[in-house]
């Protein structure tokens, strides 16, 4: 199929690649060049505009980092809109804002363009071992033509509901994720202030009926090693996410305590200067206020971890 891909960046230029190597004839386009080169190496073709992306493709996607982003790509000039034909489908791969999706749907929809929100989980390392989820919105039938495109990129193709539906579940599931992390880093701080030391109470709450579930694995990431760079997914981002979400709350007039407290957390941490550093990195504030510090060795962490799998 002819394809065009817009956004090159850290979970977009694997899922581009895997279209590639599905055998499918690939337009890319970013904002750097020199992003699409290993694209361009494996027999994509450069597009100079969102529109050269969209002549002549069947299926466009885009990976963007927000909704600003997609509109622009979308509906602004050298758009999307000026260059997909009538029965073109756009499928939409950024975590963005319900009413965005609604807003460039009906626009292209006035067009005859299909469009359809595919926000993905599973981060880079999914991104790149096409260990993703995407959940997707809109025109069942459509999804369901094009799914052999989108098992392309990820595992888990999900068909949500109408227009918007897939953008939903994803700042649900994103902005749970976040609610969370706050909470770990309030009760562990508490516990290592009470005196249990880190990697034994860490070993130990994994142990509990939560724990069984893995919801403490998290901590091995960031916030036990107290490393959070290079990032897995960028405080920027990840704030972004977040905000679309109690944006949302607040749309349908859902009380969000715990997200916008989350929200406030990222904001504090936005305003130190960490935008660039990873997401967790709000579980920092949390030590600084109990007055704990510590930095548990990666090689004792890997160590508990991998005795979880040898048993």
């Amino acid at each position: 199929m002819k394809l065009g891909f817009i956004g090159l960046g850290t979970m977009g230029r694997h899922m581009a690649s895997h279209l590639i190597a599905a055998g499918h004839e690939v337009a890319v386009h970013d904002v750097r060049r020199e992003a699409a080169a290993p694209h361009l190496a494996a027999g994509a073709r450069w597009a100079d505009s969102p529109r050269a992306v969209a002549q002549g493709a069947e299926v466009v996607f885009t990976s963007l980092p927000g909704p600003a982003e997609v509109e622009a790509v979308a509906l602004g000039p050298q758009g999307l809109h000026e260059g997909l034909a009538k029965g073109a489908v756009y499928f939409d791969l950024t975590t963005n804002a319900p009413a965005v999706v609604r807003r460039v749907h009906g626009a292209l929809a006035g067009q005859g363009i299909h469009m359809l929100d595919a926000p993905v989980s599973g981060g880079p390392r999914g991104a790149e071992t096409r260990k993703l989820a995407l959940w997707v919105g809109g025109d069942e039938a459509i999804f369901t033509r094009y799914r052999p495109v989108l098992d392309a990129i990820g595992d888990q193709p999900y068909y949500v509901g109408p227009i918007g539906a897939g953008s939903v579940a994803k700042l649900v599931h994103n902005c749970a994720g976040y609610v969370i992390q706050t909470a770990l880093a309030e009760v562990f701080t508490m516990g290592v202030k009470a005196g249990v030391e880190p990697l034994a109470l860490w070993k130990a709450v994994r142990q509990g009926a939560l724990g069984r579930r893995r919801t403490f694995d998290r901590l091995a990431d960031q916030f036990l090693p107290g490393r959070y760079e290079p990032p897995q997914f960028s405080l920027r981002l990840a704030h972004k996410d977040v905000t679309l979400a109690t944006a949302l709350g607040r749309e349908h007039r859902v009380p969000m305590r715990l997200a916008n407290a989350t929200m406030e957390e990222m904001t504090e941490a936005l305003n130190r200067g960490w935008a660039e550093l990873d997401s967790r990195v709000p579980m920092r504030l949390q030590e600084e206020r109990a007055g704990v510090e510590f930095h548990v060795p990666e090689a004792a962490i890997k160590a508990v971890l991998e005795q979880d799998r040898a048993g």
